[in-house]
């Protein structure tokens, strides 16, 4: 879609767009809504960003466990949005062996007991083993290092999901 007609959308037409840029929580395109019109992707990405970061504590860990594990029980089941199964699968992890599987599943369970929150990585940035490397070493962190860490993956996901959504050339106006 084109930047021009992002600007020009209603309310409904918006969320719907954008509903799951940031994981099952429209409430964070309701409240950019406003901001418009926007400039360029940047811009609505950083209203965007701006919105999570003045939510409250709670609705800001909400967005967080809206988040799948990775390929966990939600891909099993095949609840993810279509953008979590793209991306999870771009590295693989939708094709895992029973020694990956097993061990990324651990490392779900213990980073969910430690934190109280999913771990979160922009996969789409790293490999395989950089996620299973970087997943063990963040697990060592406290919790709200973590939980600092988790929004900023978010935002980048979020970054790569406007990208994928808005067409490049209409967002360098």
């Amino acid at each position: 879609m084109h930047l021009d007609s992002v600007n020009r959308m209603d309310l409904p037409a918006f969320v719907a767009a954008f509903r799951d840029v940031f994981e099952h929580s429209p409430w964070v395109a309701e409240g950019a809504f406003a901001a418009r019109p926007f400039a360029s992707t940047d811009a609505l990405h950083g209203v965007m960003v701006g919105v999570v970061r003045s939510a409250r504590r709670e609705q800001q860990l909400a967005l967080l466990c809206a988040h799948p594990d990775l390929a966990g029980k939600e891909a099993v089941a095949g609840t993810m949005t279509r953008s979590s199964v793209s991306e999870q699968s771009s590295v693989g992890l939708d094709n895992l062996t029973s020694v990956e599987s097993k061990r990324i599943s651990e490392l779900n369970e213990a980073y969910r007991a430690k934190h109280g929150f999913p771990f979160i990585i922009a996969v789409r940035h790293y490999t395989k083993t950089a996620i299973l490397d970087e997943f063990a070493r963040r697990l060592a962190n406290d919790n709200e290092t973590e939980f600092a860490a988790d929004l900023q993956q978010v935002f980048v996901i979020a970054r790569l999901r406007l990208d994928r959504l808005i067409d490049a050339e209409s967002s360098r106006q």
